[in-house]
């Protein structure tokens, strides 16, 4: 048996006006993406597994037509020139937003589906921050999401689905997903997997998989900076194609589950303003204390420029802090011509979110140079200055800029929760609500194409799953 493996993978953020373009992607091919979880285990298998193209960018603003178009074609030319095969194996996200296009994962699918026809099997790995769109789970047989956030899964995920499709192979069948859409769209930092409510709804998913003819359940908290009529919440269930109805109850089932906590979900850590989480952090007897900027949080498409952190710190004498980052390319440059040790006055900041932010200017010292940026001490803050969107997420990605995490008092990371390694060193958490196009508070963003009533932007309104006509 032959099997297609690849995918274009991006959580793309409609309220960043940034589009995301070819230089913001990785792309794999060849051997580099037969190293990838899936395909390995597909070759352990006994699969001959072909690679195509796999491009993956960090969140941004809606991907540039032009750029996806070539992508696209990348994999399919590579699909179609390997000739027959009996299945693919996608490795996408779920919130990939196309210039023009919309969903990219339906219109991508859709060419795939075009190649390999009705007879091939194709299943697909997903984040579980995406917004799924019906003609995608159409075109599919197989959608298969994470179950944790922070994401702990993902090479789990991966196996995942190419079991899956391994097993549908095997048995010579065509699962069908059935996809119910609770009108939730929720910040992922509300839905942690680590604590209830959601903890046992995760936990319930695997009693789902396996008996009477269902294969796998899922169930998407849905990317909520991205306006578009998709973004929801999705309770996924894969079945054989003779168990559709029964997949469709359990799709129910799940649906309702999320439903009924719509207004229970909660903060895994204490939360505050700016300036509040600033006044926690000095006057905790802990070091180091991670504040979360959550508002320009990367991970999520945010700008990653707004300076308000630093301006705040000054404003209330913070001694001993670091800010990582801030992206401007500009000052970058300034800093990298003055050298290390040079002293100058520069402005950063608030030049992408010019909505949320504006720019600052600071007077300090050149203290590391690194490839992509430069630590930059104004005070007692150092903030690290990129050229490129980067986003901090282990101590190891702190220390290139020679700065050392476990010994500052404050630690200020445009992320929304923290990821596992920061995590483990952090001995207080807190996170800022702060301004961006990542606001937790979704209700000040302004949304115009998401299909309404949706919670929590409506809140008087009940929902109940349609019968399966």
């Amino acid at each position: 048996m032959r099997v297609a493996i690849g995918g274009i993978s991006h959580e793309s953020n409609t309220f960043n006006p940034v589009h995301t373009t070819m230089d913001s992607f990785n792309i794999f091919d060849g051997r580099e993406l037969l190293k990838d979880e899936a395909a390995r285990f597909l070759m352990d298998a006994g699969i001959e597994v072909t690679p195509t193209i796999y491009a993956s960018a960090l969140p941004s603003g809606v991907v540039e037509k032009e750029t996806y178009i070539r992508l696209k074609e990348g994999l399919l030319s590579r699909v179609e020139g390997v000739g027959k095969v009996d299945g693919v194996c996608l490795i996408l996200h779920g919130a990939l937003e196309v210039q023009g296009v919309g969903s990219g994962e339906s219109d991508l699918v859709k060419g795939v589906r075009d190649v390999v026809g009705e007879d091939a099997n194709i299943s697909a790995s997903l984040d579980l921050h995406g917004n799924i769109a019906p003609e995608f789970v159409r075109a599919t047989n197989i959608l298969t999401a994470y179950r944790t956030a922070p994401h702990r899964d993902v090479a789990e995920t991966k196996v995942r689905a190419a079991s899956l499709l391994l097993g549908s192979l095997k048995r010579r069948t065509k699962p069908v997903s059935v996809m119910v859409n609770p009108p939730v769209l929720l910040p992922g930092e509300l839905v942690v997997t680590d604590i209830e409510p959601a903890s046992s709804l995760y936990r319930d998913l695997e009693k789902i998989d396996g008996p009477l003819g269902i294969l796998n359940a899922s169930m998407l908290v849905g990317m909520a900076w991205a306006d578009t009529p998709n973004s929801c919440a999705s309770a996924i269930v894969v079945a054989e194609e003779d168990h559709a109805e029964k997949a469709y109850e359990s799709a129910c089932e799940i649906a309702e589950a999320y439903w009924n906590r719509r207004e229970k979900f909660r903060y895994e850590v204490e939360v505050g303003s700016i300036d509040e989480t600033i006044k926690m952090a000095k006057e905790s007897l802990k070091k180091p204390v991670f504040i979360s900027d959550s508002g320009d949080n990367v991970t999520a498409g945010a700008a990653g420029d707004i300076p308000l952190f630093v301006e705040q710190l000054l404003a209330m004498g913070v001694t001993d802090a670091v800010v990582a980052g801030i992206l401007d390319p500009e000052a970058v440059e300034l800093c990298k011509a003055a050298g290390v040790g040079a002293r100058l006055r520069i402005e950063i900041g608030g030049k992408i979110d010019k909505i949320n932010a504006y720019p600052i200017e600071v007077d300090g010292r050149v203290m590391n140079i690194s490839k992509d940026g430069v630590a930059f001490r104004t005070g007692g803050i150092d903030i690290i200055l990129m050229s490129r969107p980067r986003a901090f997420i282990s101590p190891d990605s702190l220390r290139t800029y020679g700065i050392e995490p476990l010994t500052r008092k404050i630690v200020v990371v445009k992320l929304g929760y923290l990821f596992p390694e920061l995590k483990k060193i952090a001995a207080l958490e807190l996170m800022a609500l702060s301004p961006g196009y990542t606001n937790l508070m979704i209700d000040r963003l302004s949304y115009r194409r998401v299909r309404r009533p949706l919670f929590p932007l409506d809140k008087e309104f009940l929902w109940k799953p349609l019968s399966r006509g």
